[in-house]
């Protein structure tokens, strides 16, 4: 290297420059990119097929589906980072066992992480930042959630007792405000109309019908051979291939008679918000390069991601923060995404979200969203990926969004480009 070559490179980390970004529409040997992005079917909560499935399972079943679909020696995966919220002691005793059980050797290491409802997303992010870091070569983010198991007023998420000095803290207290109650926050205090919420949520349920109907949740979907325990006791094997909450009855005037769920006078009913469920996903990362050199096939690349923090009270917002913060990384706008994945939590921040950025209703979850198939809260994350990856290539598209807001007062949001 010649002197001044090496004087530049000096003052380059003296000024503390950063490393060229991913970009869009240039393939870079040293680009992160998804080769298999696969999850289980989404499925009601203590109601349906996965009821009786312990997370686990579900776990290695998609963690063994990404391999195997891809041809792939699971023994050249060396970490796997799994999202979840519920699960005691942070699942990360059973993601190790669903490792194991899906045919990993014990050299593949396995860690978990809970970014409330973004933690599949941030499980990608993290094996992401560690390939790009040199760390690893090859790995999996992944995503699972069983609320039949572990969510409700049994599972306890909060202590019984908290530091009173902590509580005293301006919005510390506020961290416990329960979600319902954010999304009534989010729809006084920015004046989302109940009509507004009914009709998004009416809207939900109908895409994802006709979604279902024309098979076009097939190629991010793989079936799982479960059992489900009838009233009597007794176990049946089934297969589950499709989702199961969907409701193409439902219309903003049958959405618009059920009764608010948290507050008499209130606006956030059990069919305008997510539902309660049961599933996940997983998403498998590498360099373009040994992509290349493996001959495997590359569904896209994650350009950016980007966390920002909102009051927690009104956490449903975060996604109109979050997103303009991934769009100012990569020097895009709203209107160059073309499909926005927007997760669904409660329609009146879904509302406040899409009015607020700007986005057109067309390209925002053109599958319907969490209201129409539910919202496994670990799962998600790593689910809209696969949801993108797949809408993207059907409509010969290029680039989409994926965002969620989060308990505790976040919004996160992650840019990707497909490729077919």
């Amino acid at each position: 290297m010649s002197a001044p070559a090496r004087l530049g490179q000096v003052a380059s980390h003296l000024g503390g420059s950063k490393a060229p970004r991913t970009q869009l529409g240039v393939k870079n040997p040293d680009d992160v990119v998804i080769v298999k992005a696969l999850r289980t079917p989404i499925t009601r909560a203590r109601k349906g097929g996965f009821k009786d499935t312990p997370s686990e399972f579900l776990l290695g079943t998609i963690l063994r589906a990404v391999v195997e679909t891809t041809n792939l020696d699971p023994a050249l995966v060396e970490d796997i980072c799994v999202g979840n919220v519920c699960p005691p002691g942070g699942g990360a005793v059973t993601a190790r066992m669903a490792a194991l059980y899906a045919g990993f050797p014990n050299t593949t290491s396995v860690q978990t992480v809970n970014r409330q409802c973004s933690s599949g997303l941030q499980a990608v992010v993290h094996i992401a930042h560690a390939i790009q870091a040199g760390m690893i070569d090859i790995g999996i983010g992944a995503g699972v959630e069983s609320m039949s198991q572990f969510y409700g007023p049994k599972n306890k998420i909060v202590p019984d007792t908290l530091s009173e000095e902590v509580m005293a803290a301006p919005e510390a207290a506020d961290c416990l405000t329960p979600m319902g109650f954010t999304s009534e926050n989010v729809a006084s205090e920015f004046g989302v109309p109940r009509s507004k919420q009914d009709a998004f949520a009416a809207l939900s349920h109908q895409r994802a019908a006709k979604a279902q109907k024309e098979g076009l949740f097939d190629a991010e979907i793989y079936p799982v051979k479960t059992h489900v325990v009838d009233a009597d006791g007794n176990r049946q094997e089934i297969v589950v291939s499709r989702d199961d909450g969907v409701r193409p009855e439902a219309t903003a005037e049958s959405l618009g008679k059920l009764k608010p769920a948290f507050s008499a006078t209130g606006v956030t009913t059990a069919g305008n918000a997510s539902q309660v469920s049961d599933g996940a996903a997983a998403v498998l990362l590498m360099k373009r390069s040994r992509a290349a050199e493996l001959g495997l096939p590359v569904q896209g690349k994650l350009i950016a991601s980007a966390v920002a923090g909102v009051p927690p009270r009104i956490m449903g917002v975060g996604p109109a923060y979050a997103v303009p913060a991934v769009l100012k990384k990569t020097g895009l706008t709203v209107d160059q995404l073309d499909i926005i994945e927007l997760n669904e939590a409660f329609a009146s921040q879904s509302v406040y979200s899409i009015e607020k950025l700007g986005l057109d209703i067309n390209k925002v979850n053109p599958k319907g969203g969490a209201i129409a198939f539910g919202h496994p809260l670990g799962c998600t994350g790593a689910r809209q990926i696969s949801t993108l990856l797949t809408e993207l290539k059907r409509q010969n598209k290029r680039v989409g969004c994926t965002t969620m807001c989060i308990g505790g007062g976040f919004g996160m949001a992650a840019v990707f480009e497909a490729e077919y």
